[in-house]
């Protein structure tokens, strides 16, 4: 017992040294980047698969309307937004993590960050994003998605608008919580508009524009 407090008690301090350097390269790498949208989704996606060729097509959209994409920098829909973003000859940014299981990079990142700590990590895909769109995914990406609206829910950052992408994967989701949480009184109605649904490249586009639009609109006069 002694042993690991000792052991524990030297190494904490040093952490906060690695948690520094991690922020201070990702700020310095990034630093450039000013009209990015950062995208979410299941690394066990195939590139057969209809969600794959849907972030290929979502990200060669949005970087020729001019916008880098960040993504984790792994497989699945991170490899197809990059792909697409690469193939615009767009920004395509990779924020890779370190994990155990080891996380290898995709090869159509052209921009490539990693970092050990998740939240280090999370703070570089919210800085740099206008907006977060989140295909389908498991358990990574439902955290990014609920961090996402958290922060936009509880004005710790900007506004930025959320889009999730598949209608039918989704629904059930959406469902649960218009009923079991709204029933239960854990969110209200107005929790429901932190995020968007759409379908195609054009009406994510378009989602992304008219959060915007109405953001910067002037005040109705009464």
């Amino acid at each position: 017992m002694s042993t690991l407090k000792q052991d524990f008690t030297q190494e904490d301090p040093w952490r906060i040294f690695r948690i520094m350097s991690e922020f201070v390269d990702g700020f310095e790498t990034l630093s450039d980047v000013d009209n990015a949208i950062s995208i979410f989704g299941s690394a066990r996606t195939k590139p057969g698969n209809k969600y794959y060729k849907l972030a290929t097509d979502t990200a060669y959209y949005l970087a020729k309307h001019n916008y880098s994409i960040i993504t984790g920098a792994g497989a699945g829909i991170m490899e197809a937004a990059n792909k697409g973003a690469k193939k615009a000859k767009g920004d395509s940014i990779g924020l890779n993590i370190l994990i155990p299981t080891m996380q290898k990079p995709n090869k159509f990142v052209t921009r490539l960050l990693e970092f050990k700590y998740f939240f280090c990590r999370k703070v570089m895909f919210v800085k740099y994003a206008r907006a977060f769109i989140v295909f389908p995914g498991g358990i990574g990406t439902l955290d990014e998605l609920f961090e996402a609206i958290t922060l936009v829910q509880t004005r710790r950052t900007s506004q930025f608008p959320v889009v999730l992408v598949g209608r039918d994967y989704w629904k059930g989701l959406i469902h649960w919580m218009n009923t079991t949480l709204m029933d239960n009184g854990t969110i209200d109605r107005e929790d429901m508009k932190l995020f968007t649904v759409a379908d195609t490249p054009k009406t994510i586009l378009a989602a992304i524009d008219r959060f915007y639009e109405k953001l910067e609109a002037p005040p109705q006069q009464l």
